[in-house]
């Protein structure tokens, strides 16, 4: 695993997001509003609502990123709700989103389809936040005693990654675990009931489970060997009209990252501390620990991308995709953002 990299000192041109380790689905349905040349009109930025925690609450809740954008020359319109990646790369394609965050898993699956938009940053593979979740004592103590058993996944994203990438590693064919095919957010209920044996999840979903004393992860990333990198896309068409406000984004967000990794509470329960979206008692320990270690928003970097392409290579050979999809054409270089 590559080591975190340093914090810049000087601006880098590029863009954006953090620790909302999501991805984010239904979008508004209007362009983002675009200028001639050399106008003083206000771009609209379209992102999904961030929800109670990140660096993307916090800077809603505090104006900081208003302030950054205004800067640019752009405000923020907030849109949707936390979810999959997939959709919110239709939602790009269809012009009605202009930023995202995802997987390399989830955005190899994408890149498959027809894409209209790009990935120009990433955050390191996180090592202790993502993995194969087991029920404390259901007997399940290494990846070989999955054999025969039922594990949930997300198709084509995450969870279906981690596990074809642990039993790989461990010798054991893929068909020789169940693979039952759930969104995420309906899993808990499914995996907490006994009708799966395991759940192979990342921290969003995984927090509240190992926080509750009732579950931990049998391996995580850091055993399983993910690659599993958090991406962030622009539309394709808005980072080439406003690549200066990508830039501005991009700033904003790789600084508050490293905020953030110093000082993970701060950014936990932005708006509420009660309620469905609060992260409180063992759960805020944990979701503080794994922000603590993990990784900040940066460039992509050629060894990132050689990473990248073992993962769509790992696809092909799964057969999650037809064939191994090229990552590289569809990533920006965010020092040419300007």
């Amino acid at each position: 695993m590559k080591t975190t990299r340093p914090l810049r000192t000087t601006a880098v041109p590029a863009l954006l997001t953090v620790a909302a380790l999501v991805a984010l689905t239904a979008c508004g349905t209007s362009e983002a509003d675009s200028s001639a040349p050399g106008s003083k009109a206000t771009v609209t930025v379209r992102i999904p609502d961030p929800g109670n925690s990140g660096v993307l609450a916090l800077g809603k809740k505090d104006g900081s990123l208003d302030k950054a954008l205004a800067k640019a020359g752009a405000t923020v319109r907030w849109t949707g709700s936390a979810g999959p990646f997939a959709p919110a790369a239709q939602a790009m394609n269809a012009g009605q989103l202009d930023i995202a965050t995802g997987s390399i898993t989830s955005g190899i699956t994408s890149l498959a389809q027809r894409p209209g938009f790009k990935f120009f940053t990433a955050v390191d593979p996180d090592a202790t936040g993502e993995g194969i979740l087991v029920r404390e004592g259901s007997g399940i103590r290494s990846v070989a005693d999955l054999v025969g058993k039922k594990v949930a996944v997300n198709q084509g994203g995450t969870g279906e990654y981690l596990l074809l990438k642990a039993l790989t590693k461990a010798g054991i064919p893929a068909d020789e675990v169940t693979r039952v095919y759930l969104r995420p957010d309906q899993t808990a209920a499914v995996f907490n009931a006994g009708k799966v044996d395991a759940w192979a999840v990342w921290a969003t979903y995984a927090v509240a489970e190992i926080g509750s004393g009732k579950a931990h992860f049998l391996a995580d990333g850091a055993a399983i060997g993910s690659d599993n990198y958090s991406l962030n896309a622009v539309r394709t068409e808005f980072a080439e009209q406003h690549p200066k406000v990508v830039a501005a984004l991009y700033q904003y967000l790789h600084e508050a990252s490293a905020k953030e990794k110093q000082n993970p509470a701060a950014y936990l329960n932005v708006f509420t501390d009660v309620g469905p979206t609060a992260v409180t008692g063992k759960a805020k320990e944990v979701q503080t620990a794994i922000t603590a270690k993990g990784g900040t928003v940066d460039p992509i970097g050629p060894e990132d991308i050689e990473r990248f392409k073992a993962v769509a290579a790992f696809y092909a050979q799964q057969k999650v995709t037809k064939g191994q999809v090229d990552v590289a054409s569809h990533l920006l270089d965010v020092g040419k953002l300007t």
